[in-house]
């Protein structure tokens, strides 16, 4: 299993592995173990809304106690980590995607997608993932980045949340 299989099934699907939106925080916690609560949660107690739990670039937005996000960060130029269950056999991963890659990536499994206007603007662009309406947003990387072309996009972040 690579990085670009999670992307690609994750844009086709709308999960990851046995995570999904709906599910309880529990069944995801028993799966992937404890994440790391947003400190809102430590704050103000575990049934504030809205504010995710993470595990390395895997963060899941949390409503009454159920997984209302998923989303996979990277950050192009360095390594990241995911949870096992996401990519297994990786302690960490190059997390450097370009926005081409991706694309030919989910041309070739038969992904449809198209440009997201509303998150396309500046130096960023995104698409979305039918049927599974999954966003990949990219961007122009700074000099801070270890990018080998700071003219083109890579992605940043792969999310899907439900209303």
């Amino acid at each position: 299993m690579t990085l670009m299989n999670v992307l690609v099934d994750f844009a086709r699907t709308g999960r990851i592995g046995p995570l999904h939106c709906g599910m309880p925080l529990a069944e995801a916690e028993n799966l992937l173990g404890p994440g790391r609560p947003h400190p809102a949660h430590v704050m103000k107690g575990p049934d504030i809304d809205g504010y995710p739990y993470s595990w390395g670039g895997l963060k899941l937005d949390v409503t009454q106690r159920a997984v209302s996000g998923i989303w996979i960060h990277l950050w192009p130029g360095s390594t990241a980590k995911l949870p096992a269950l996401v990519l297994p056999e990786s302690e960490s991963f190059e997390a450097t995607v370009l926005r081409e890659e991706l694309i030919t990536a989910l041309d070739t499994a038969g992904c449809e997608h198209h440009v997201n206007n509303t998150l396309t603007f500046g130096q960023q662009s995104s698409i979305l993932t039918r049927p599974a309406d999954v966003y990949a947003v990219f961007s122009l990387q700074g000099r801070d980045n270890h990018v080998p072309h700071r003219d083109r996009h890579y992605l940043d972040v792969m999310h899907k949340y439900t209303a």
